[in-house]
This record gives structure tokens, sequence and C-alpha cells, in this order.
């Protein structure tokens, strides 16, 4: 001020100076604030962008979202079919605590708010809200919040949450236009992720398909083939359970494989009919079924108990109507997320082409059986019209010259050979009916038969066919009560090498002589166990008592080659 208290020239100017000067430097750190936020958003934004990988794009969108807002904690709830969170990834909390805090939110309270209405929602305090209902033991405290929806292609596909803004009580309006933005960003990336799991997806599923016909058809036995099968679809679905119902003529169930957890419990599943079982229900609905908890389904009232803590499951027919094979059956572990409209949208295509896989290996089998039973027919003609008649031809040459010598001893000789060449022709006929008999038509079929076809059904569980050779007059010298003991010590020797031998060559001799049938059956597995059960061994050792027989097992023991089986019982009667 001057002495005649005017104002000091430049004072007022310097005043508003500063003031200006100040200003001037707020607007340049709210510029220099916006644009640290922009490009924090464009960086977000390119962030999302990059992976492919679903998880991997939703982990990031949620880190993102954090960073770009400063929030302490961060979500991304994915909404399921059933309106309710089907995933629900967390960040800011640790592994220790989220286990204390036990299930994670399915979709009630604010959470369940967006979900319900899909618009942007900015609160300073959570609790104030009418939707809120607190929280559970062991979360941390939260208040300021802020969630938005993110959009793919208009459909919701789930939201972010964001709470407890660092610094401030509050999230505020720029906070929800960066997040908002981000939410774009995060959709396109959303689908953009989506778009190339479903075609990587579609690419396993050709590829196990092309895997899956190629072994049927190159030889490889059947159950390998469909063990194979269970495993791939397993492994593309990601489930904890595979089971494949094997489907009769008639709709029963004739047995299982299964594999992953609980698996003993499904397998070999014998039943009348398909009737309360997943495999109905797939049927009733044209071929595939879903379900979201299958140990409490109503369409499961045939042993449910079989399917507990299992929930998520997803069943597929393989094969029509008309000619059904067998029914795919993939499950998940109770909690676990249920199966998405993309994961099992190529399951009856598999399914269609396992189905024509396997009958085009039952034509292949079909075709083999016809070329076998030719060559038996060409064989058995060839020892009929060359072998046959050239014995017989010798025993008339041979009778013709027993007359011509006069040593008692010589012509002894020359009988018993005469006899030897009639029994040598009467076991090679045995044999030409053998191998020109088929399937019987009408009475009961021969030994012959039936132990052919004891071996065939053998090679199923064995994982190859055992060679075999049978001598003598099986057909016409065995008696019935014999003939049907032979045919149980064949199954029974041959399902004990299936279930401990792990040999990888079997054979099986079956032989009429000297008034005895014997049955041998030599593996080149492990060995016999020292001290372990030999119920079996001795079913069989019984089997021989009963017919005045016996039964010798000559085995070098465990961790040896081989294990050879020889029972044998007289071919007359047994007493009474």
């Amino acid at each position: 001020m001057s002495a005649d208290g005017q104002p000091s020239p430049g004072g007022v100017p310097r005043l508003r100076l500063d003031q200006l000067l100040d200003e001037l430097q707020v607007r340049i750190d709210e510029v220099r604030c916006t644009r640290d936020r922009l490009n924090g958003l464009l960086e977000a934004v390119m962030s999302v962008g990059r992976e492919l990988d679903l998880p991997q794009v939703l982990n990031g969108i949620v880190e993102a979202a954090v960073v770009l807002v400063d929030a302490e904690y961060g979500a991304l709830g994915v909404i399921g079919d059933d309106r309710k969170l089907a995933q629900f990834l967390p960040v800011g909390i640790t592994d220790d605590l989220r286990a204390r805090i036990g299930d994670l939110p399915s979709g009630h309270g604010i959470l369940g708010e967006l979900i319900r209405h899909p618009e942007p929602l900015r609160l300073s305090e959570l609790s104030d809200h009418p939707a809120s209902y607190g929280f559970p033991p062991h979360h941390p405290p939260m208040h300021s919040f802020l969630g938005v929806p993110i959009r793919v292609r208009e459909e919701v596909f789930g939201n972010l949450y964001l709470t407890e803004k660092r610094g401030r009580a509050a999230f505020d309006e720029e906070d929800e236009a960066l997040l908002s933005t981000l939410a774009v960003a995060a959709g396109i990336a959303i689908e953009n992720a989506r778009l190339f799991e479903d075609l990587s997806l579609r690419e396993r599923w050709l590829e196990a398909t092309s895997d899956i016909t190629s072994a049927l058809l190159s030889g490889i036995p059947q159950d390998e083939v469909l063990a194979g099968m269970l495993e791939r679809a397993k492994d593309i679905t990601s489930t904890d359970l595979g089971v494949l119902y094997l489907i009769g003529a008639s709709g029963e169930l004739r047995g299982s494989l299964a594999l992953g957890d609980c698996a003993a419990a499904h397998r070999g599943v014998v039943l009348p009919s398909v009737a309360g079982t997943l495999a109905e229900a797939a049927l009733a609905e044209g071929g595939l079924i879903t379900v979201a908890d299958v140990a409490s389904d109503r369409n499961v009232t045939v042993q449910p108990e079989r399917w507990a803590g299992f929930g998520p499951a997803v069943a597929v027919t393989v094969g029509t109507k008309e000619k059904l094979s067998g029914i795919l059956v993939l499950a998940r572990r109770h909690g676990r997320p249920p199966f998405a409209t993309a994961e099992v949208a190529a399951l009856p295509g598999f399914a269609d082409q396992v189905a024509l896989a396997l009958e085009l290996a039952d034509r292949r089998r079909d075709a083999e059986q016809m070329s076998l039973l030719e060559d038996r027919d060409r064989i058995a003609r060839d020892l009929h019209d060359l072998a046959i008649q050239r014995l017989f031809a010798t025993g008339m040459t041979l009778q013709s010259a027993q007359r011509f010598v006069d040593h008692p001893e010589a012509s002894e000789r020359l009988a018993r050979a005469v006899d030897d060449l009639d029994v040598t022709i009467k076991i090679i006929r045995s044999t030409i009916f053998g191998l020109r008999e088929h399937e019987p038509v009408g009475g009961s079929p021969t030994l012959r038969f039936r132990t052919v076809r004891a071996v065939d059904e053998a090679a199923a569980a064995l994982g190859f066919a055992p060679a075999l050779r049978m001598e003598g007059l099986v057909d016409t010298d065995v008696p019935a009560v014999v003939a049907d003991e032979v045919l149980a010590v064949l199954s029974e020797a041959l399902t004990n090498v299936a279930r401990h031998a792990g040999a990888s060559r079997v054979e099986v001799a079956v032989v009429a002589a000297d008034r005895a049938l014997t049955v041998t059956v030599t593996d080149d597995g492990v060995g016999l166990p020292g001290g372990g059960r030999r119920s079996g061994l001795r079913n069989l050792a019984e089997r021989a008592e009963r017919l005045r027989g016996r039964m010798d097992v000559i085995s070098p023991g465990p961790g040896g080659s081989g294990t050879r089986l020889e029972w044998a019982a007289p071919l007359s009667e047994p007493p009474a």
C-alpha cells in the first residue's frame, strides 16, 4: 500500500497471476492424469487382446481392470445357462484366504444384481444397497464397489466386479467410463478366444475320430481301441470319469468300459434294459443329454449310488435307435463347471464316427470269418479228395499183399498197419467234419464247434486270439459229461490267463488219443504267484478228480516265463 492508501503497483496482477498459475497447474495435472489413464486403458485393451487361450484371457481382463481403476480387489463372474455364476475368477485374494472363505459365490446379493440388471453399478458403500446381505466368515471387508457387464454380440457373458478404491472413498464416473470401455474390448477378446477354442476343440475331435477309425480298421483289439476312445473323450472334455455302455441287440446292457475316478464301480455293468439310466434319457432326448447333477438326477433310478460325488454329466448315443451300439457317458466331479454348449456340440458327430468304425470293424471280422471258413472248406476238400483216397488205396494194397506173406510176424505187422490206416482215416474224416461244420442247425453243438467258440470268445479278454489245435475223434469218442467239463475247464483256464498272466501268446490243444481226452493250455506270461490264492486251479483239479482224471501245472513261479496247464480225463463214462 502507498502512503495514501492506494494499492501498490503490481500487487493485484501478481496475485491474479499466482492464482492462474495454480489453476493451470491443476489443469495440467488433470490432463496428465487423464493422459496416463488413457494410456493405461490403451495398454489394458492391448493386453486383453494378445491372448487366444480363454482362461488366460479371462484372468488378463480381471488383472487389467484392477490396475486400470486402482482397485484393491477384482473378479470376473461368468454367467451360466441357469443365470447363475458358472465361474468366478478373483484377484487380490490369496489362495489360503480363498480356501478359508469356502465355496466361491454363485450369484446372489450384489453379484446377482448385475446378473438380473446388466447395467453399470457404482456404490460408495456396499452394505447400503438393498440387495446386500453381508459376507461369509474370513471374507475381507469391502465398501466401495464398481461393476459393469461384459457383452459378447449382445449376449451378457459375465460381469466385472471391482471393490475398495485405493486412496479414495469411492469410484467415480471416470472409473466407470474406463471400466465400461475395457468391458467392450474384453467382449471382443472373449469372442475371439471362444472362436479359437471352438476351432481347436473341433480339430481335436476330428483328430480323435480319425485315430480311432484307423485303429479299429487296422486290426487292433476292439477293447483296446474303445479304451483309447474313452481316454481321448475324457481328455478333450476335461472330465473325471468316462463310461461306455455296450448295448445288445435286444436293448440290454451287456457290459461296460470305464476310465477315471471311481471307474471300478462302473465296469462290467450288465442290466436287462437301459431303463432308469442315463442311456434311456439320452435315447429319449434324441441322442444327447446333459445334466447338472448326475448324482441326484431323476433319470438315474438304477444303481444311483455309483454316481455319488459326481455333478455335471453328458450322455450321447453311439449308433442309431435301429442299431444302437452303446452309450458314452462323461462326468465331472461335484462342484466343477457344467458342460458348455460348445464342449458337447461335437460329441454326437464323434459318437456317430465311432459307431461307423465299429460297424466297419464288424464287417471286417465277418469278411475274415468268411475267408477262414472258405479256407477250411478247401482244406477239407483236399483232405477228402487226396489224403483219404490215397490212404484207402494204400490200405487196400496192404490187405491184398497180406495173403502173399507167409511169415506170421510179418503178416501180423501188415494187419496192424492196415488197422492204423483205418484209424487214421477215421481221424481225418472227423477233422474234415469239424472243418466243414459251422453253426449247427438243430440239435446240440459238437465239442469241436463249442471249443472253437470258447477260444474265440476268450480273445476279447486276452487281447489276442489263442492258437488252437484239436486232434482225434473229439466229436464221436468224447462222452457228453466229459465234453461239458472240457468247456468249463477251457473257460476257467483262459480267464485265469487273461486276469493274471499278462501273456502275449496262448496255445490251446484238445487231443483225444489213447482212450483219454487231454486239454493243454500254455502261455508265456509271468508264472504262478508263490503262496497266492489258487481257487481257480483247485476247481479244475476237482473237475478232473470227479472224472477219475488228473491235472498238472508246470510253472517256474513268479517272474518266470510261462505256465503249462494239462488237464486229462478218461474217455469212458465216469462212475455214477
